[in-house]
């Protein structure tokens, strides 16, 4: 039985696509860039802002009623009713603490069913708490029980195929897979389907 690991913001949901739709969007009306325009994550360059104003929009979202009612990935629930019983599944993500509480509550009421973990590197941390890992390859290393990571970050993949974990790199705009959605799960059903 595989351990499958799955990013949750740009995977399991749509965190970047609904902020910039409801969130940036509205409050720059100016803006003429669309969603498949952010060819970065992040994205501040592109939208000509800070990183650090980025952050704290993006941040001020994920605490918002609009974060917590965010619809699960559909397509990722469908793949998840017909191969996610067949291998283990965990969530690992990397945001601020402050959001994680609300970001647990919504993994596992839309994902419940099929993820039993859930993992956080925590991004931005006061010189106060303790740091156990620095990124996601870190975190893996140190799990050592992962089989395939599915993450929407090139750095991420890249970590994990160096630690020898297969690895779904997720379609996005700030990314190079070209494959569809739909192409990408097939891809990964064939890999519950060989083992």
């Amino acid at each position: 039985m595989l351990t499958f690991v799955w990013d949750i913001d740009d995977v399991l949901n749509d965190l970047m696509r609904t902020w910039f739709a409801e969130e940036w969007l509205p409050g720059h009306p100016e803006c003429r860039l669309t969603y498949s325009d952010l060819v970065e994550n992040p994205p501040h360059r592109v939208l000509g802002i800070s990183k650090e104003e980025y952050l704290a929009s993006l941040d001020s979202f994920r605490l918002s009623e609009k974060a917590r009612d965010l619809q699960p990935n559909a397509s990722i629930l469908s793949w998840f009713q017909c191969y996610g019983a067949r291998h283990r599944h965990m969530a690992l993500t990397a945001r601020p603490l402050d959001s994680i509480p609300c970001l647990a509550e919504w993994l596992f009421r839309h994902f419940g069913n099929y993820l039993r973990n859930f993992s956080v590197v925590p991004t931005r941390l006061q010189d106060s708490v303790p740091r156990y890992d620095s990124n996601k390859g870190d975190y893996l290393r140190w799990f050592g029980k992962a089989d395939v990571l599915i993450d929407d970050s090139e750095e991420n993949v890249a970590a994990a195929q160096s630690l020898g974990i297969g690895n779904v790199l997720y379609p996005q705009p700030w990314n190079r897979n070209a494959e569809t959605v739909d192409e990408t799960l097939r891809q990964l059903a064939a890999l519950t389907e060989a083992n």
